[in-house]
């Protein structure tokens, strides 16, 4: 007799008890290998659910390291992992892929067929379409069509399964204690074969788990169209006769609930066709409102379009409002840093995702000092989760606040969208968050007039800037710096949001406070230039040490620094240069840290990789010093990286390979994709070519010596806002050539706003 448990009047049976592990499914298992080489995967995003699979678009644990991308297939919801096994078989072999995409972003199609099974079944003569679309919860339809020209019986089985893990134990994270993997029980009682496994013909399956907090969490499966013959374990069977060339078609959904309340933020339709059109529409109805952007490229056209697509994809639900998620599978939540600078990148595109940016990171702005989740009032978050592991305080992310840089960039986003917007009442709502991000700047900078960090919580980041490894702080001999870090671009970020911030307190009258942010602005500067560089190299330190001393490597830290007034001018135009040099400009992009570093690895996280987002800042400081060509010759080697990608989505991030010719980028292992300022770049980059300087409270947008790349002879802006007008762009080539220029011209215009072009 198993011992049961009772939660809410329901009945379940802890799978400890039963003689079968619960991942397991009987009857239809087939072993397989460990593999460490890497599988193609597809990824599928709805608000707060993601989706991963293999190309069948199978789910299977076995044979993947712990960590690396294949580990993360499943579907996932509030950092949990609701189904980390979805198998559908033939015969007890699994199918042969022919096609899959999952171009969307919301759904899969994949087109498979059978191995060969018998005399009677040759290989490739039954048809398996599988459908599978993520909105609320999973929806699958699945048909299978009979080529022979003679009837057929076979079986169909789908095996589910459900670890129920946070998804930092899924990145490898050990715990000491875990809850129970529960089995439901239905009150209408079954058979038991000899294992004690229940044997029937239900309506469904319940996959669930009670965490060490009591929290319930359940996968209840329901199946469409036709009933499985008979439910074995979690592995739902079919036994199939088909006539020649007919059809049968399956279904099922699966809802994801905690505490017997949906998990989702997305309430689940009827049926997988509502879910599909749903999709459908919101996408056409945001795509209807944002800018829309056109080359006479097709290829890049093509790039633009997936970018579009994937912010919304990564829109995510977050106290009434929609911010983009960092990148999936690791980072798919709200962060700080990567939420703002994503945001900033598609103020073309979308203006209402910064201002939803702003407003959420204010309301978790901190508000107490609390060592643990290192928050102090004033301060932005760096990361919220809400799996098991934060709930039970095993990690600090309730939410955690271990970022130097995300208050500045806060504060710079704040001023940037004001000029994009002239949004006066954003401005008045966030400006008591403001100043208090402003005071928490100064109360860190009172020691040594600089921002830096130095880890608080056992449990905390070591590193905590936008290179948070544990081994990317290094010095010229690749040891790691000691002690409170003063990250380079951290000051550039102080610069820029003070002369910023000081420019918005003239405006509301506040003359006091604005002479003491630009007092504090030009202090910096001049310390800046003095204490960061390093004259034998011509170049900007990456940080300073805990004990002042330059952390003297070449990274692209620096490269952040030059759009933002910091350095002086031929300073700038050094740092610019080295940039350029062939130990740090792959031809793809910009290493994270120079080949002639002992520390150079062009796989490592942030020890010589190449970052998309990181580059493109670096393109943007190219522009802002006239730097054109040298800008535009990034732009298009981040774009050639762009269109050798997958669906033309860039990654997080690639190796710091060079670029010889022949080869194409070299894939980092585990980098999130769809990742959003990785598809951000492209936003950031059309600004950078065409350089709208946009002034919205006194109704100006001034357009400063456009271009273009020589792949490109022709863009259109369409459904541009900037403040209360919206208006269409056209910009094209003219001239010879040896010789041309970039024209623009205004095709289209509602509202009062003054376009000033110079060319």
């Amino acid at each position: 007799m198993l011992d049961t448990v009772k939660i809410e009047n329901r009945t379940f049976v802890s799978m400890e008890q039963m003689p079968i592990k619960a991942w397991q499914s009987p009857t239809v298992d087939t072993p397989t290998g460990i593999s460490h080489h890497p599988v193609t995967i597809q990824t599928l995003k709805n608000d707060d659910l993601f989706l991963i699979t293999d190309t069948l678009g199978n789910i299977s644990r076995e044979g993947c390291p712990t960590g690396g991308i294949e580990s993360s297939m499943g579907l996932f919801c509030n950092d949990t992992r609701f189904l980390s096994r979805l198998d559908l078989q033939i015969e007890g072999k699994s199918p042969l892929s022919f096609s899959s995409t999952a171009d969307k972003g919301f759904v899969i199609f994949a087109l498979c067929s059978n191995p060969p099974i018998n005399e009677h079944i040759q290989a490739e003569t039954i048809g398996i379409q599988r459908e599978i679309v993520l909105k609320g919860g999973l929806f699958e339809e699945i048909e299978l069509t009979n080529y022979n020209t003679h009837p057929i019986k076979f079986n169909l089985s789908l095996s589910f399964a459900a670890d129920f893990l946070d998804l930092f134990e899924v990145r490898g994270v050990k715990r000491k204690q875990r809850g129970i993997l529960l089995r439901y029980l239905p009150d209408e009682e079954t058979k038991e074969n000899g294992n004690g496994e229940k044997i029937s013909s239900p309506q469904g399956i319940v996959l669930a788990y009670q965490g060490i907090d009591k929290v319930l969490m359940e996968s209840r499966i329901q199946f469409k169209f036709r009933q499985p013959d008979e439910i074995n374990g979690y592995t739902a069977i079919w036994n199939l006769e088909l006539y020649a060339h007919e059809s049968v078609k399956l279904g099922y959904c699966i809802h994801l609930f905690t505490d017997n309340r949906p998990t989702s933020n997305v309430s689940i339709p009827l049926s997988f066709s509502q879910g599909k059109a749903e999709e459908l529409i919101e996408e056409k109805i945001w795509s209807d409102q944002i800018c829309r952007i056109k080359s006479d490229n097709e290829s890049f056209n093509k790039a633009i379009e997936k970018a579009m697509q994937d912010i919304h994809l990564l829109k995510q639900g977050f106290k009434g409002n929609r911010v983009l998620s960092a990148g999936v599978p690791w980072f798919a939540t709200l962060f700080g840093r990567d939420s703002i600078i994503a945001a900033s990148q598609t103020l073309i595109l979308d203006p209402n995702i910064a201002r939803d940016t702003l407003v959420v990171l204010a309301a978790y702005q901190g508000k107490v000092d609390n060592a643990l989740r290192e928050e102090e009032p004033g301060k932005i978050l760096h990361e919220i989760r809400f799996g098991e592991m934060a709930r039970c305080a095993e990690i600090p992310h309730t939410p955690y606040y271990g970022t130097v840089d995300a208050t500045p960039l806060w504060l710079m986003l704040y001023s940037e969208y004001y000029c994009w917007t002239g949004d006066e009442e954003t401005l008045d709502k966030l400006w008591d968050n403001a100043t208090a991000a402003m005071n928490w700047i100064d109360r860190n900078c009172e020691e040594t007039g600089y921002l830096r960090y130095l880890c608080t919580s056992d449990k905390g980041l070591p590193n905590q800037g936008w290179k948070d490894s544990d081994n990317c702080i290094v010095n010229r001999e690749g040891k790691l710096a000691q002690g409170a870090i003063t990250l380079s671009e951290v000051q550039g970020y102080i610069y820029a949001a003070r002369i910023r911030m000081s420019s918005l307190a003239k405006k509301r009258n506040l003359p006091e406070l604005a002479d003491r942010w630009e007092k504090q602005a030009e202090d910096l500067k001049m310390r800046f230039n003095k204490d960061f560089w390093l004259p034998e190299l011509n170049y900007c330190a990456l940080a300073l040490d805990g004990e002042g001393k330059p952390v003297d490597s070449i990274t692209s830290n620096p490269g952040h620094c030059l759009q933002l007034g910091i350095f002086e001018p031929k300073k700038a135009m050094l740092v610019a240069k080295r940039l350029q040099s062939a130990d740090m400009f792959t031809g793809w992009g910009i290493r994270t840290l120079s080949n002639l570093s002992v520390a150079y690895n062009p796989m490592g996280y942030h020890i010589g990789s190449v970052w998309p987002h990181d580059t493109s800042l670096i393109a943007l400081g190219l522009r802002s010093l006239g730097l054109v060509d040298q800008s535009l010759e990034l732009a298009n080697g981040l774009i050639d990286m762009t269109l050798a990608q997958p669906y033309f989505r860039p990654p997080e991030l690639f190796c710091g390979y060079e670029q010889d010719g022949f080869s194409s980028p070299v894939p980092y292992p585990i980098a999130c994709s769809p990742q959003a300022w990785a598809s951000g770049t492209i936003f950031q980059l059309i600004s950078m070519m065409i350089n709208l300087i946009p002034n919205a409270s006194r109704n100006q947008l001034h357009i400063v010596d456009p271009t273009l790349p020589s792949s490109i002879n022709r863009l259109s802006i369409e459904n541009l806002q900037i403040g209360q007008t919206t208006l269409d762009l056209q910009f094209y080539r003219s001239g010879t050539r040896t010789s041309d220029t970039i024209a623009c011209q205004v095709s289209n215009k509602k509202g009062d706003l003054r376009v000033m072009i110079e060319v």
